[in-house]
């Protein structure tokens, strides 16, 4: 066989190894604190903001500090490598990434969803109508 068959067949097979193992790393499931618990891995939690617990940013560390409430009820702090989210105060709700340890959530990323400028009083449109 020809040598540049073999090598471009290596190289196909390389690329569909490295595209299926970025697309199992990149693939993170949502659940809530008691699942990050069981699973070893990358999770994306869902929830909000306890404003009442303490919120700091550790300048040391570069870490920012708060508790996180998610879609159960259970209170978790939580550790984002990084400084605050955008528009963290205001969020109606958030999904912390990242991975649970010794009661702990230490999250590499955190989204905030904030709430629309254009989300109206659906009454006020019923009645115009």
């Amino acid at each position: 066989m020809n040598a540049k068959i073999i090598l471009a067949v290596v190289v196909v097979v390389a690329g569909l190894i490295a595209g299926v193992v970025n697309f199992l790393e990149s693939n993170v499931e949502y659940g809530d604190f008691t699942m990050a618990e069981r699973v070893e891995r990358t999770i994306q939690v869902k929830g909000e903001w306890v404003k009442e617990a303490e919120t700091r940013f550790d300048a040391e560390k570069g870490q920012f500090l708060f508790s996180m409430r998610d879609e159960k009820g259970r209170v978790m702090p939580v550790v984002l490598a990084g400084a605050k989210p955008n528009n963290f105060e205001i969020a109606t709700s958030m999904v912390a990434k990242g991975k649970l340890d010794n009661g702990v959530f230490y999250a590499s990323n955190v989204l905030t969803k904030c709430p629309s400028k254009y989300e109206g009083d659906a009454s006020a449109v019923k009645e115009s109508l």
